[in-house]
């Protein structure tokens, strides 16, 4: 059976460069069997723009945050593998097929990451809460939009958690790794991640504060592991 490929973009108010993300899913050696746009009420001309692309379809976010936008979009995906992307973001041209021959190589493999860069969008001023250094450094991407997985990996690790204002992809990867899920990790820098003063991931004091929410529940859910196993 050949596999097939929902990939999610999550979008509010994103006309200036959702195109370009849009091309980059959809340019590369494999395309992606659907692509689902969750907008988050956008008062520009983003759902304009998503409907001109093909393979396209654009629904109205009904939940708040960007966690509840990406639970949605894996609600509505009907792919075998699943792979996320924002509106400001870009993925190389090959970013799915080496993904997808890892995953099929490795069937062990829940689900793989790569490694992304940072780079700062035209005419934007480095925000204060950003890591200058990480726009020279290409670094190991544990965020969604570096992300393909199997689509069965949610039914046993669940959604993103909607109360997360902040962080909540750090939380649902320390569930993955705490439900044994193994995420493989390639070598190459497969997303390149625009850093401009609207991004809603480099909110400094609440990011982490949602950081340490997540630790806090990791180190829980080990804690009750332990207590339940048999002696």
């Amino acid at each position: 059976m050949e596999p097939t490929v929902s990939v999610v973009l999550v979008v509010r108010n994103g006309d200036a460069y959702i195109a370009e993300a849009l091309r980059s899913v959809l340019s590369g050696p494999v395309v992606p069997n659907e692509v689902i746009v969750i907008d988050g009420q956008s008062a520009d001309d983003t759902i304009a723009i998503a409907s001109t692309f093909p393979n396209v379809t654009v629904h109205a976010q009904r939940s708040r945050g960007v966690a509840g936008a990406y639970n949605e979009g894996i609600q509505h995906a009907s792919g075998m593998f699943i792979a996320f992307i924002s509106h400001d973001d870009i993925w190389t041209e090959n970013k799915l097929a080496l993904q997808l021959t890892y995953l099929q190589q490795h069937p062990e493999a829940m689900g793989c990451v790569a490694h992304i860069q940072h780079f700062l969008a035209e005419g934007a001023e480095i925000p204060a809460s950003f890591r200058a250094s990480l726009l020279d450094e290409s670094v190991v991407g544990y965020v969604p939009e570096a992300l393909l997985v199997r689509r069965e990996i949610f039914a046993r690790v669940g959604l993103l958690d909607e109360s997360y204002a902040a962080a909540e992809d750090t939380e649902w990867f320390a569930r993955a790794r705490d439900a044994g899920c193994m995420i493989g990790l390639l070598p190459e820098t497969l997303l390149l991640k625009r850093v401009h003063g609207a991004n809603t991931s480099l909110a400094g004091e609440r990011l982490n504060k949602h950081l340490l929410m997540a630790l806090r529940g990791s180190i829980a859910r080990k804690r009750n592991t332990e207590g339940t196993s048999p002696a």
